[in-house]
């Protein structure tokens, strides 16, 4: 019997010692992932240390903004004069060079204009001329009035010289008093008529200087005349309407037999040749931005090409001091913003590259900054 029990048990103690093939991981397993696991720690190790270094020496002198976009000087075309839209000489999209027609207006208003500036001048001038005429005969009357003062001057003179060449006759009884009355009489006579004769001198004289105001005035209408008809020889030419710059037509609205008021906005030009980038940069941002410094850029019509630029100019102020209504922060309660100043950039790129850009692209750019960062430091 004994011998009966002690089975059970060596069966119970078998049961109880683990199988190690159960417990124990064979090496051939274990190692390739120890490997696996230590290669992808080193790799992480080295990108972290990689990009602490690019960091360092390079990444934290690059400020980038999204908050940007391509833009241009667009001209605005509009006419001088109001009138009626003639001819058309564009179309949607056309490129143009400087000085190109765009645009013509019925213009016959103003040359009539001309026309009648033209013939006031002429009457002008004509005045002006006939007031010379009348200066040149008055010229002769002064001269005949002179030659009368002079008789008139002679006669008074010898009608004195009798006066006084009878007066003692007359007291010595040689000649009667009579006849010394006659040449009293005479010399009174001759006085007058020499006064009489001065006085239409003058009076000749006087109406020479009137006669020179009327040529004056004569003149003055000329130079009026021609004045208007030089403005309406403008407002003529001004009916062509050419183009200032050279660029690319868009936003066309006027068409033919369109009445249009001055300074009514016709289309607009946009030099593509003058492309450049505004870029919003934090107020944190450009502590070390300057003028000069090359900047990259990628723009988001034109996804995997990477363009060059310079920062060209920085604004005088946020972009909130140029709004329409600038914020004032003196009042009531105040939530601190961080403020954008717009930096323009300009582009250094080719004439292939220019042909597809347009205003209003979104970019994303990113300004290096290290030079001038490690000069301030």
């Amino acid at each position: 019997m004994p011998s009966n029990q002690a089975a059970p048990s060596n069966e119970a103690e078998n049961s109880r010692v683990p199988d190690a093939s159960a417990t124990s991981q064979s090496p051939t397993k274990k190692g390739p992932t120890r490997s696996i696991l230590l290669t992808l720690l080193l790799i992480a190790i080295g990108a972290g240390g990689w990009w602490l270094y690019r960091y360092q020496t390079n990444g934290k002198y690059v400020q980038s903004t999204d908050d940007a976009y391509v833009q241009a000087d667009a001209v605005t075309i509009s006419p001088k004069i109001s009138g009626y839209v003639e001819e058309v000489l564009v179309k949607d999209n056309q490129d143009v060079s400087p000085g190109q027609p765009l645009v013509r207006i019925d213009a016959r208003d103003y040359r009539a204009q001309v026309a009648q500036a033209s013939a006031s001048i002429d009457v002008a001038r004509a005045n002006a001329e006939a007031a010379r005429s009348q200066i040149r005969e008055q010229d002769a009357a002064i001269a005949q009035a002179r030659a009368q003062l002079m008789s008139a001057q002679a006669q008074a003179e010898f009608a004195a010289s009798e006066v006084r060449r009878y007066a003692p006759l007359v007291q010595t009884g040689a000649e009667p008093s009579e006849q010394l009355a006659a040449k009293t009489n005479l010399d009174k006579q001759a006085a007058s008529q020499l006064a009489a004769q001065r006085a239409s001198v003058s009076a000749a004289e006087r109406r020479v200087s009137s006669i020179s105001a009327q040529v004056k005035q004569a003149e003055a209408q000329a130079e009026s005349a021609h004045a208007q008809r030089d403005a309406a020889k403008v407002n003529a030419d001004a009916a062509n309407i050419i183009a200032s710059v050279g660029g690319r037509v868009g936003d066309r609205t006027v068409r033919v037999g369109q009445f249009v008021q001055a300074g009514t906005r016709l289309m607009s030009v946009v030099p593509l040749d003058k492309l450049y980038i505004t870029a919003n940069f934090k107020e944190t941002q450009i502590g070390h931005m300057r003028a000069g410094q090359t900047v990259n850029i990628r723009i988001d019509a034109l996804p995997g090409l990477k363009l060059q630029g310079h920062v060209e100019s920085m604004a005088p102020g946020t972009g909130a001091q140029f709004s329409l209504i600038p914020p004032q922060n003196a009042t009531g309660n105040f939530t601190k913003i961080v403020q954008r100043v717009p930096v323009r950039i300009a582009l250094d790129v080719d004439e292939q590259v220019r042909k597809v850009l347009v205003p209003g692209l979104s970019s994303v750019v990113a300004v290096n900054t290290m030079a001038d960062a490690k000069a301030g430091q």
